[in-house]
């Protein structure tokens, strides 16, 4: 078997799953009587098309790509962390009660203080379902969504009482929200008329940092060799049970840190709904983009644009925005067939076979 051959039977597989994704996201909304071709252009092609428009993707990409990052780290590591959006919240909380304590810090001190509290609390809520992942042996599938509920339930607890704005007493509107930040806290806009801010940087600087970590550190190599295979990895004398703790407190710690940026940058106060599924979607950025940084930046793009253009298809096409988690959970089908067809060898020396078959055919023919 070539190595030619094996490249082409890859980039043939992954063509197909995408054709495949296309082709099924296109019967779902010809069953809603949508334009499909009107629709695919709306969603991928107009949010690109203005600077504010192409801001929003980006400014969408922030948070899908800090959380895509962390959560590669728990895949790589072997366990998997479904519990981001609650890690989220408990992140943006950490990050409101600092800011709210002691709003008078110069920027210097204060915005990294504020990250730093996002990144604990999310390190925290991950540390639970890790511990008991690795002592206990509970699944972390039904810890993580347990402790998904328990933030969200705790988070709005504390927007409707001891966080809630005092204004929206006075004024008696109620509305579940923090009083607004200090300007200390506030991350730069630099892009004029839009919101896009310094965040952008800081999370393509936590993508180069996870690629050290992973590929160029003794620490990122023993994770992935107990991801690999946990038995191998400890007959190999790495503590494999020590490494399923941190790497989960690594994914919560990047989940609570996208949460601070997502409140320092774009919302600047506590409010609900502040997730916006950016936890859920985060797994599938992560598996798009096949658990590397590489892969996960332009993922997160890709995301950005669908979760845009969602909003664009809704006043444009008539089509509901829910439809991007209809086509997210297409994808998410189509990416986890792909892996199983790529990771079966053989299947691919079947395909080499018959190719080969053909090609000697071929050959009796034209001689």
């Amino acid at each position: 078997m070539t190595k030619q051959f094996k490249v082409l039977y890859k980039v043939s597989i992954i063509i197909l799953a995408i054709l495949a994704a296309m082709t099924i996201g296109s019967i779902i909304l010809m069953t809603i009587g949508a334009d499909v071709v009107k629709t695919y252009r709306v969603i991928l092609f107009e949010p690109l098309k203005t600077t504010l428009q192409l801001s929003e993707v980006l400014l969408r990409a922030i948070p899908l790509t800090i959380i895509a990052l962390g959560i590669s780290v728990a895949y790589r590591s072997g366990i998997i962390n479904i519990g981001a959006e609650g890690q989220m919240a408990m992140g943006i909380l950490g990050t409101t009660a600092v800011a709210l304590a002691f709003p008078e810090l110069p920027k210097p001190v204060l915005l990294p203080m504020a990250i730093l509290a996002g990144a604990i609390s999310g390190g925290v809520w991950g540390f639970i379902p890790g511990f008991l992942k690795a002592k206990l042996q509970v699944s972390e599938l039904l810890s993580t969504v347990m402790l998904n509920y328990i933030a969200a339930q705790f988070y709005t607890f504390l927007l409707r009482g001891p966080m809630l704005d005092p204004a929206e007493l006075t004024m008696g509107s109620g509305t579940p929200q923090s009083m607004r930040l200090s300007r200390n806290l506030w991350l730069d806009r630099f892009l004029p008329g839009t919101r896009l801010h310094t965040g952008l940087f800081f999370a393509l600087i936590l993508a180069l940092l996870i690629y050290l970590l992973l590929w160029k550190t003794s620490y990122g190599y023993k994770m992935r060799a107990a991801g690999a295979s946990s038995r191998a990895a400890k007959y190999g004398g790495i503590n494999v049970t020590w490494y399923l703790v941190i790497a989960m407190v690594i994914s919560g710690a990047f989940a609570g840190m996208a949460g601070a940026i997502e409140i320092a940058g774009v919302h600047r106060r506590a409010i609900e709904g502040i997730t916006g599924g950016y936890g859920f979607s985060g797994i599938v950025v992560a598996l798009f983009g096949g658990l590397h940084p590489a892969g996960i930046i332009p993922a997160s793009f890709f995301f950005g644009l669908l979760i845009v253009g969602a909003d664009m298809t809704q006043r444009m096409v008539g089509v509901p925005a829910n439809m991007v988690n209809v086509l997210q959970g297409i994808i998410i089908l189509v990416i986890v067939a792909t892996k199983m067809v790529l990771a079966d060898p053989y299947l691919m020396e079947k395909v080499w076979r018959k190719v080969q078959k053909r090609s000697s055919k071929s050959k009796e023919v034209e001689a």
